[in-house]
């Protein structure tokens, strides 16, 4: 039996973990999935969690453009250093209070889309060979694909379950008082 390559499984995984994130969101009630749960922690509802890999599907885009152009992409951000990636992520977080769910939802899907086109418009070979492309440094494409779909959804994945059963704790609680 021939093995899938990487960039097949990346894709496959991708999608898995895309449909596994959308379905957690949607077991719970179309009129409860805007609600904010009590949390320290910065992403409070689905929203929250959906913008931050939308924008990071953005980063990474930007990141691949400007690689592919021939320059060396600034990394994470302009303006931040990996160390100081929470404040990033904290900006992030604000830049998008404003959007409802649904427009979430729906720019999420959309650059989950363009960065699969990405993924599929390369070689296994080019996404998994290290120093392929001059700005991807001593690493390979595979490393940043992965990091800003697969493995970010795992994160969002446990995020948005923990949302969804607070939220479902939360109807519980709702018929005691």
């Amino acid at each position: 039996m021939i093995s899938k390559n990487e960039k097949e499984n990346l894709l496959l995984d991708s999608d898995k973990n895309l449909k596994s994130l959308l379905e957690i969101i949607e077991s719970v009630p179309s009129r409860k999935r805007s609600i904010s749960i009590e949390t320290q922690e910065r992403d409070k509802n689905f929203r929250d969690v959906l913008m931050h890999l939308y924008e990071w599907h953005a980063i990474l885009e930007r990141w691949y453009k400007e690689g592919m152009d021939g320059d060396i992409p600034f990394m994470p951000a302009p303006g931040y250093k990996w160390r100081t990636i929470k404040l990033l992520n904290m900006q992030i977080w604000e830049n998008y209070q404003d959007v409802t769910l649904n427009q979430a939802v729906k720019k999420f899907k959309l650059s989950h889309e363009r960065v699969m086109e990405l993924i599929k418009s390369h070689t296994n070979e080019e996404i998994m060979t290290k120093k392929y492309y001059k700005w991807t440094k001593t690493s390979d494409l595979y490393s940043y694909f992965a990091a800003n779909t697969s493995t970010h959804y795992i994160w969002a994945i446990k995020k948005c379950e923990a949302i969804a059963q607070s939220i479902k704790e939360g109807e519980k609680h709702e018929f005691v008082k």
